[in-house]
């Protein structure tokens, strides 16, 4: 007897007209096993998410639909399912963590209240003990202080506490198959370890069957039973981990395998002596109500001082939460500081007025991390990336000409840009926050996770954009990333933060070679499938 959980036959999915093709996926064929972990890759763009929402029904019909095919489980053709029986099979048989939990949690209700939903509408438990099992479920995922955490927003969450708060939802009722988008995209190094054995304890304890889209090579070879590659919405090539990671036969697996960036420094270089374009002295930032009623507050920052030269690219790494992203706020002056001096060419940012900002702004342009939220949806891609230039002088009709230039640097068509930004697929939007980012062309760069939703293709694209662009113009790079193997790739300096702290600063070689905090080597420790090219390349030369 087959211990298929589900089985996709020939699956076709239609995309509306207009589109770079007429499907999304055709003829694919896949199964997944119980107690199993296949991973779905391939390039931003090549159907695997639409795959993963076909499965549960949610597709945007009617413009996208299923064409053609089966998605067999347990009995039932759920490519043909009524809503009423998808439903109920939702959440409580098959749950799904999205790629992106900001847009896929509801800012209006807290992060208790929506995993409760899961319980409530599935189960009978009474109100306390549902209350426990979202706690346990918090626990579960390492999130700190689950009873503070439960009745916080989403937005008081960072991105990465924001997709384990998701990860708990889904794992609530453990259903038998899990869908995985790229569930560990947001997550630094060591959390990632932690869920992704959090996901291997579940397929051992239950024989969940899991579906794992992601484009991280690392995770594709510490958790993947087998893997199956898309391309352009063809299923190219499948087959064991060890097969298709250690003798991939399809030049397009070899390409995307060709393109990971390994886990090694580069060869040390003299210290720069360039003048300074960043230098952050003493910088503190505290959230949280200390007013009348009281309240806890949290120190984001804490006496913090980095300092960046002009050309240079400073790497920012460590765990979610660690002040990362705040710092690049406030380098930004998208927030305030509370103390400490921000220096941008030697003026203190930190205390100008707004009006004293705003030919500064032009100066210091950021890439953000969520290219979902950072993206206006009422605005044509054209207009998103001139409004920059427009707003400081340039004439519209050549801004609007240089947006369809930088469309196609960052590897985008330029007919991309009469199109919107829900049009695209996460890492295509990113790359349009990319080159949003350098119609100014700023002097200093402030990168949040810039590739962290690019599969390895386009990212070594962007990488390979970005590292021109920089020796073009000499541009100055704060680089915030939880990826170590591209730090190690585009960074000259790395610093590594930890509970608002910057622990350790040291040029990148010398940080892999012989990192001095202890918290430093637990996150090189700590990162998925270190080595694993080094490993199957020994596995191939044996056999």
């Amino acid at each position: 007897m087959s211990d298929a959980v589900l089985t996709i036959e020939n699956l076709a999915i239609a995309l509306p007209k207009g589109a770079d093709r007429p499907l999304a996926v055709a003829g694919v064929n896949l199964e997944l096993h119980a107690g199993k972990v296949t991973c779905l890759i391939g390039e931003s763009g090549s159907g695997k998410s639409l795959v993963a929402r076909a499965i549960l029904g949610l597709l945007p019909a009617p413009h996208v639909r299923v064409a053609d095919g089966r998605i067999l489980f347990e009995g039932a053709d759920l490519a043909r399912a009524k809503p009423a029986e998808m439903r109920a099979i939702r959440g409580a048989r098959i749950a799904m963590i999205f790629q992106e939990p900001m847009t896929a949690l509801n800012p209006l209700h807290t992060i208790g209240r929506q995993i409760d939903e899961v319980l409530r509408i599935h189960t009978s438990l009474p109100r306390a003990q549902r209350l426990a099992r979202v706690v346990e479920l918090l626990e579960s995922v390492n999130l700190p202080e689950p009873a503070r955490m439960l009745r916080s927003f989403p937005h008081q969450l960072s991105g990465g506490q924001r997709q384990r708060a998701m990860i708990a939802m889904a794992l609530a009722l453990k259903p038998r198959l899990l869908i995985a988008d790229e569930p560990t995209t947001a997550l630094d190094v060591t959390t990632q370890a932690q869920i992704l054995q959090l996901i291997r304890d579940l397929q051992r304890e239950h024989g969940t069957a899991v579906l794992f889209i992601t484009h991280d090579f690392g995770v594709v070879a510490d958790i993947a039973d087998s893997v199956a590659v898309l391309q352009k919405g063809d299923l190219v090539e499948q087959g064991s981990a060890a097969q298709v990671l250690g003798r991939p036969v399809h030049a397009y697996t070899q390409a995307l395998i060709a393109a990971v960036p390994k886990l090694a420094a580069p060869a040390a270089q003299p210290p720069s002596t360039a003048p300074f374009i960043l230098q952050a002295r003493d910088v503190e930032k505290t959230y949280g109500a200390r007013g009348l009623f009281g309240g806890n507050a949290t120190k984001a920052l804490n006496r913090v001082c980095i300092e960046l030269r002009r050309g240079e690219t400073l790497g920012l790494v460590g765990e979610s939460g660690s002040g990362k992203s705040t710092l690049a706020r406030a380098v930004t002056r998208l927030m305030t500081v509370n103390d400490g001096e921000i220096l941008i060419s030697g003026r203190d940012i930190a205390r100008m007025t707004r009006s004293q900002l705003r030919p500064m702004r032009k100066r210091v342009q950021m890439v953000f991390q969520d290219p979902y939220g950072s993206l206006d949806p009422r605005q044509r891609v054209v207009d998103i990336i001139a409004e920059g230039p427009i707003i400081h002088g340039t004439d519209p009709q050549a801004a609007r000409k240089e947006a369809c230039e930088l469309l196609a640097l960052v590897g985008l068509d330029p007919s991309a840009a009469q199109r919107f930004a829900h049009e695209f697929s996460g890492g295509q939007r990113q790359r349009i926050g990319i080159a949003r980012a350098l119609a100014l062309r700023p002097e200093l760069l402030v990168a949040d996770e810039p590739v962290s939703a690019l599969d390895v293709s386009v990212q070594a694209q962007v990488l390979a954009l970005l590292a021109d662009i920089k020796t073009r113009l000499q541009l100055s790079m704060l680089f915030v990333t939880h990826d170590l193997r591209v730090a190690l790739q585009v960074c000259d300096r790395i610093a590594v933060m930890q509970k608002g702290e910057v622990v350790e600063v040291a040029p990148t070689s010398a940080i892999y070679g012989n990192p001095q905090h202890p918290y430093t080597k637990a996150l090189f420790a700590a990162v998925p499938g270190a080595h694993w090219q080094d490993r199957l390349t020994q596995e191939t030369m044996a056999s």
